[in-house]
């Protein structure tokens, strides 16, 4: 009993010496799309407080490509250590769920939450030359030229995919869908003139918009953003129920140890709670998601159950 009782104490010592070192060494954050869209500035924008809170180095290690996969599979292989974590956005943590997609990993089952970041609504941008000053103007617009508008997307499964596709099945248009790697790439190319709309994060558009480079028809919130205070609701533009945000989470290989990810879990809403990160998060209208890990893993189950409900509404497929 006296031997038990001693490797007992001993292995508790281990452990909490063990979850005390960490980390010993600098952390990487896969992002699963280009540098430039809202999950990369989220994660650039987040890093520099949780490099503080735990006083190692958050590099952001951008893999991008096949719709997340590639930097999923990654962090699933990786050693559970908490020095290689993901940080990714709805899209991948709720739609392909709720879009019933096969891939090659279980976002519930092989990663373990350990915090939401922020919440973004998307907004509905154009090119300036293309016609309409509304949305009622680019309805009508593209009701004249069914299936001959570009319209950017991130892919099959991804938020704007989605949110692009409720909008044609509640206004009845055909868009013609472009599928890109990420946000910055569309975003150059709806600034160039090579597709004509796009329904992406408000804070990977603004800068486009505020430079005149693109042009915003409407936000998909229930409410103006005060950033862009004359652009309206999608529901005053005429397309009510069309409603679409994105949020942001970061992810830990199942089976990290409990210590870890309540350690990256206080680093998370220490940076959240830090003036620099607030004051970007309010120049994007992000609203910041501080929480638990289970608070996380509750948002997950709701907005997946929230998608496959109008994935079966509108009748979408997933490719």
């Amino acid at each position: 009993m006296v031997r038990h009782s001693l490797l007992a104490a001993t292995w508790l010592m281990f452990s909490a010496t063990a979850g005390a070192a960490y980390p010993e060494r600098p952390i990487r954050i896969l992002v699963p799309f280009p540098a430039g869209g809202n999950v990369d500035i989220t994660a650039r924008t987040v890093a520099p407080g949780m490099s503080t809170q735990l006083g190692q180095s958050v590099i952001i290690d951008n893999r991008g490509g096949a719709h997340g996969t590639i930097a999923a599979e990654i962090v699933q292989k990786a050693a559970r250590d908490g020095y290689t974590l993901m940080l990714t956005s709805s899209g991948m943590l709720a739609i392909a769920p709720a879009l019933g997609q096969k891939l090659t990993y279980d976002v519930v089952k092989d990663f373990t939450p350990i915090g939401a970041i922020n919440n973004v609504p998307l907004l509905m941008v154009v090119h300036p030359s293309s016609p309409g000053a509304s949305v009622r103007e680019f309805i009508a617009s593209a009701k004249s030229r069914p299936g001959r508008i570009a319209m950017a997307t991130n892919g099959a499964g991804s938020t704007p995919d989605l949110a692009g596709a409720l909008f044609q099945t509640l206004t009845g248009t055909k868009l013609n869908a472009v599928p890109y790697k990420g946000s910055g790439p569309a975003q150059i190319d709806l600034a160039g003139g090579q597709v004509e709309v796009y329904f992406d994060q408000l804070s990977a558009a603004i800068g486009f918009v505020t430079s005149g480079k693109t042009r915003a028809l409407a936000v998909l919130a229930k409410a103006r953003v005060a950033q862009l205070p004359d652009v309206p609701t999608i529901a005053e533009a005429g397309v009510p129920g069309c409603e679409a945000s994105t949020f942001t989470g970061l992810l830990a290989p199942a089976g990290t140890p409990r210590e870890i990810i309540q350690r990256l879990n206080a680093a998370v809403n220490g940076a959240l709670r830090t003036t620099a990160v607030k004051e970007t998060f309010a120049r994007l209208a992000a609203q910041t998601l501080e929480g638990t890990p289970e608070d996380l893993a509750r948002l997950m189950r709701d907005e997946t159950a929230k998608w496959a409900e109008v994935v079966r509404a509108a009748g979408i497929k997933a490719e």
